[in-house]
């Protein structure tokens, strides 16, 4: 097992792509934190993974809360080894629609988020002084802009760039940082993006989704276990010499 000892923490991990890496991760052999703003859903997840998962509960917005969760960690397993950046969040409008909520809510989370929660890992494993891995989840969205999806791909090409500043910055601690960007992945939060394409581009709800699955090379969307590997390999002692690289994991819709 490829993670066999670690202690992991994954944001976002009740659902979707991120408790498809927190069962990947338990199968390697890692302790797993199940961190979610919805501690019910971290709690079923948990359970449902096994007794190697367990629920924290984060919000990400919420430096309070990010210094709790670590702590967390800290106080259960004597350390934290590997975080996983997953939270975010998705929205979409035309650019003279776009309102400051919106704009504000996806950089808090997806941006500062992901900042302030890789910042506090990293104090922790600077701590301990055993060195770890973080792991950021861009997007393929971060690769380029789209007419309806300015914010979240401006949010999403930020998280690129602070992976290759931290990567940089981090990696002298034996911090190794860096990311994977997905394509469009069959999750609860296609069901909702489906939704929103579908009120701005006068679609039946549905449609998108096919048509973007058709669309990739592979031929179908990505499912989140087609994530999982990578997650892996990049905690892994395998990944020792990769610094500040950010991954499509996609099909083969994005070459960089």
């Amino acid at each position: 097992m490829r993670l066999e000892g670690k202690s992991a923490l994954i944001t976002g991990s009740a659902r979707g792509i991120g408790k498809a890496f927190a069962e990947a991760y338990v199968r390697e052999g890692a302790t797993v934190a199940v961190a979610d703003i919805n501690l019910e859903a971290a709690r079923k997840t948990a359970a449902e993974i096994g007794d190697n998962a367990y629920a924290v509960k984060l919000d990400v917005t919420d430096q309070a809360s990010i210094d709790a969760a670590v702590k967390a960690v800290e106080d259960r397993t004597g350390g934290l080894d590997i975080l996983i950046n997953n939270a975010a969040l998705f929205d979409l409008a035309p650019i003279v629609e776009i309102s400051r909520a919106s704009y504000d809510k996806l950089f808090s989370v997806n941006v500062a988020g992901t900042l302030f929660m890789l910042q506090a890992a990293a104090r922790s494993m600077i701590a301990a002084g055993r060195g770890g891995r973080i792991i950021n989840i861009a997007s393929q969205a971060g690769r380029r802009g789209e007419p309806l999806v300015a914010v979240y791909c401006a949010t999403k090409a930020a998280v690129i760039s602070l992976t290759q500043s931290a990567g940089l910055d981090l990696i002298k601690h034996r911090i190794n940082v860096n990311g994977i960007a997905p394509g469009v992945v069959d999750s609860d939060m296609w069901d909702e993006v489906d939704a929103l394409f579908a009120r701005y581009e006068n679609r039946p709800k549905g449609q998108k989704k096919r048509l973007v699955g058709e669309g990739v090379p592979y031929g179908r969307m990505g499912k989140p276990q087609d994530l999982a590997g990578m997650a892996v390999f990049l905690a892994s002692s395998e990944a020792e010499y990769i610094v500040a690289q950010t991954y499509n994991v996609d099909g083969g819709q994005w070459m960089s």
